[in-house]
């Protein structure tokens, strides 16, 4: 208001006085009049370019938590961009039950990743909607957040890229992401579990990923009795079977499994992270049924190639390989021993091994000493389940 009238009261003086004095209160007024108009004429020119708001965050906001690694595993590696919160990793564990990211509302990510089933399904191939089943099996997710690359194909970097496939993959769940949004943005507990773990704005497919991946990282499992027998000391937490087994397992002559399938010096993952043709779905001519990581990479050493899988839980996993072909672990162990399918692309690794029937039984029991403790509190939370009897 000061401003305003002290502009006025210059003007009327200026029109009384001689034309010099007029000229030399000029350069004032103009200063006063130009003070007012540019902030008038920003303000003006902004809104008629149409200026939006910034987009919106969608890295998780909330409590960060942090998720001990079990006895024979190495730190969870998290994303900066992800981090984990309690708020995050309650909201992604809704989602990866809720049967409203599927067309019909009938399937959700649990129904290939059974939390009973060591999150599989127990299935060659899995079903999904109307009845439809792929060419490969579904493998367990858990310890899922120290692999390199998911899917058998490696065709996802992240657990985040993984997340949203299924959801829009005819075969799976047949959805359009834009649809699935929708839905739970027109649920209110869902927006405001949404807004709880990543601040204001609308549910999108990204923040769907994240959620879903946050939870994916907290579904571990270590403390093995072979991990409490190789890291922790215990030298009878392994039946004498086994510990035969092991030294079959790493041995380069007999079952040189641990080429692929790797133990560290202070932790094992037992998997490399990389992709091999073992030559499993080779049809009878021997040509590949399955294209493998060549469909990502187009790369002619990667035909045929396939991710190696974690051996952790693998007694509760069955059946085996990516098109689920073999039913138990002595099939397993017994391919193995027999060198594979030969084809053009077969790994140099993959060789016939002389095992006798009592290796290859120790074997097994080694196989099935990989059994850990299971994370507690990874089943449906109380609200989806209520949803879902409805």
């Amino acid at each position: 208001m000061e401003g305003g009238q002290t502009a006025v009261i210059s003007a009327a003086t200026a029109l009384r006085t001689p034309r010099a004095q007029a000229q030399a209160t000029k350069p004032a007024r103009c200063k006063r009049v130009l003070h007012f108009v540019f902030p008038v004429i920003a303000a003006i020119a902004s809104a008629g370019c149409g200026q939006q708001a910034p987009p919106q965050s969608d890295r998780p906001i909330g409590k960060i938590i942090t998720i001990e690694a079990p006895l024979g595993l190495p730190p969870i590696p998290v994303p900066a961009d992800d981090p984990e919160t309690a708020e995050g990793v309650e909201l992604g564990r809704r989602l990866f039950y809720e049967r409203r990211l599927s067309a019909g509302n009938v399937l959700s990510c649990a129904s290939c990743h059974n939390p009973q089933l060591c999150f599989t399904d127990g299935q060659k191939h899995s079903t999904g909607f109307q009845g439809k089943t792929g060419t490969r099996n579904a493998p367990t997710v858990m310890n899922a957040a120290y692999f390199p690359y998911q899917f058998w194909d490696g065709r996802a970097a992240s657990l985040e890229d993984q997340a949203a496939g299924p959801i829009a993959n005819p075969v799976e769940m047949n959805q359009t992401h834009d649809i699935s949004v929708s839905k739970l943005n027109a649920d209110p507990s869902y927006r405001a579990a949404f807004e709880k773990a990543f601040g204001p704005g609308r549910i999108t497919i990204n923040r769907v990923e994240k959620a879903i991946a946050s939870f994916e990282r907290t579904l571990i499992s270590g403390d093995s009795p072979f991990d409490r027998y190789q890291f922790g000391g215990d030298k009878t937490a392994l039946s004498p079977a086994a510990i035969r087994g092991l030294a079959i397992f790493r041995d380069q002559s007999k079952g040189n499994c641990a080429a692929c399938h790797t133990i560290g010096q202070n932790y094992a993952l037992f998997t490399d992270g990389k992709f091999h043709n073992i030559g499993v779905g080779v049809d009878g001519e021997g040509n590949l049924v399955d294209q493998g990581r060549y469909s990502e990479t187009k790369l002619d050493p990667d035909r045929g190639a396939f991710k190696t899988p974690t051996l952790r839980n693998v007694a509760l996993t069955a059946p085996y390989m990516h098109d689920g072909s073999l039913k138990t672990l002595r099939d397993v162990v017994d391919f193995y021993a027999g060198g594979g399918n030969s084809n053009p692309y077969l790994d140099p690794k993959t060789r016939e091994i002389k095992l006798s029937a009592q290796d290859r039984a120790d074997l097994v029991e080694f196989l099935q000493s990989l059994t850990g403790k299971l994370p507690a509190d990874a089943g449906p939370p109380a609200e989806t389940r209520t949803e879902q009897s409805e």
